[in-house]
């Protein structure tokens, strides 16, 4: 049985691998010959910025890939919070292309990881604030559905 994540209605019973796999070639798609005026359009008023919401993808990918890579190899690893809000407030001077690439390089590099793991390196455990105990494979269902869910937003800037 699957891990139910935040993320668990976006993936909608997909193989995680695989939508790891297709969405950022998606959005590379989608946003290849977008202005520097497109990326900084939004789906919906008071909501980020295409550029923001790829910058955020990039991000989640690099927070929670070391995650993965830490619980698999400190035992007993503890997950830290972080804030996503400060951390796009950080990243303003990111472009929009340099943020699909990074995005783009980061899913790339966790999927390759997580193609390479037994089902025993899945189920490996960590410890997370918010979320109790969750697994490496809890994370690699929740970035597949957190690409889709914020695909769809950028499905949607006009």
């Amino acid at each position: 049985m699957p891990p139910t994540t935040p993320y668990t209605e976006d993936l909608a019973g997909r193989d995680p691998l695989e939508a790891l796999g297709d969405t950022p070639s998606r959005i590379r798609a989608l946003t290849e010959r977008w202005t520097p005026a497109q990326f900084e359009r939004t789906y919906a008023p008071g909501k980020w910025t295409a550029r923001q919401i790829l910058t955020h993808l990039a991000q989640t990918e690099m927070a929670l890939g070391t995650r993965a890579r830490m619980a698999l190899s400190t035992p007993d690893y503890v997950a830290q919070r972080f804030n996503q809000d400060t951390w796009i407030a950080r990243e303003s001077r990111l472009t929009g292309p340099d943020a699909v690439g990074a995005f783009v390089a980061l899913s790339q590099m966790n999927r390759v990881l997580f193609e390479t793991l037994a089902p025993a390196d899945r189920q490996i455990a960590m410890a997370h604030p918010d979320y109790g105990a969750i697994t490496v494979d809890w994370i690699v269902h929740l970035l597949a559905g957190h690409a889709i869910h914020h695909l769809r937003q950028v499905e949607m800037v006009k």
